[in-house]
């Protein structure tokens, strides 16, 4: 009985969750007409398929998706070699101040971006940046702490005598990196990797702060240009929304098993 009563539980919590995608995905592929029917009508009585191309083509969104490919890319790239290479010098390495410097680290963590914003806009000024990818690509090379914080937790789980017996066999501590903590600590990379593509992805009020031509946009913000001074064209939104999710929902069920692997293997030991 309490077993039943968890996966009804669960089942309900999930169709909750649920509710709001299957709403976005029937919106879309209703005619103009029944997006305003009152009172809301859940089935489109017809599918209206083409309302996926005619708002891709309304928008340059195939300039958008470049864009946001680009970045998302160069993010995470940059987020892994960084965020990895910090985390292994706080696991492995001693040296004085190590432990503070870390909390310091850690402490970054509690300063809202919405604080920041405003140093780093005059920042990328002052270099020339603004209006190109450059200011939400090249912060992603100097690290996260949350990044950081999760790789270094997981190789604190990998025993030291591996490194150990490859001292003795002569490799250096890069080599240790790249050929034993590398291969060992997949299942956190590809977490990390997840992590930091669905908020690059989904990224909006950076995109909003830093590029001002068309031309530099990506998905998020010109998902925005549907929203005019006569309104909203709620179709093609839902239509974009349901494109623009598609991306995220692949990688997270195809990353899904290293997801769960890295997470319990983060945090427990």
């Amino acid at each position: 009985m309490k077993k039943v009563l968890t996966y009804a539980l669960l089942l309900f919590f999930s169709l909750l969750f649920l509710m709001p995608f299957f709403w976005l995905v029937t919106t879309a592929l209703k005619s103009p007409e029944e997006v305003y029917m009152y009172p809301p009508k859940w089935i489109p009585s017809e599918l209206h398929w083409e309302n996926f191309a005619k708002a891709w083509t309304i928008q340059p969104f195939n300039v958008f998706l470049k864009n946001s490919l680009t970045v998302t890319v160069l993010c995470n790239i940059g987020q892994l070699i960084s965020s990895s290479l910090v985390a292994y010098g706080f696991a492995r390495f001693r040296f004085k101040g190590r432990d503070a410097l870390f909390m310091v680290v850690l402490a970054t963590m509690m300063i809202p971006w919405d604080v920041t914003m405003i140093p780093l806009y005059m920042e990328f000024n002052f270099l020339g940046w603004i209006n190109t990818l450059k200011p939400l690509i090249v912060p992603s090379w100097f690290g996260s702490a949350f990044y950081i914080f999760l790789l270094r937790q997981f190789i604190m789980t990998i025993p030291t005598e591996l490194e150990e017996a490859a001292k003795i066999d002569g490799a250096g501590d890069l080599k240790i990196f790249t050929k034993i903590i590398i291969p060992l600590m997949f299942p956190a990379l590809v977490l990390v990797s997840v992590f930091n593509m669905l908020d690059t992805w989904n990224d909006y009020l950076g995109p909003l702060i830093f590029l001002n031509d068309a031309s530099m946009y990506t998905l998020t913000l010109g998902l925005a240009q549907f929203k005019g001074m006569f309104g909203v064209d709620m179709t093609s939104v839902m239509a974009v929304t349901t494109i623009i999710c598609l991306p995220p929902l692949a990688v997270f069920f195809l990353a899904q098993r290293y997801i769960v692997e890295g997470i319990s293997m983060t945090g427990i030991k």
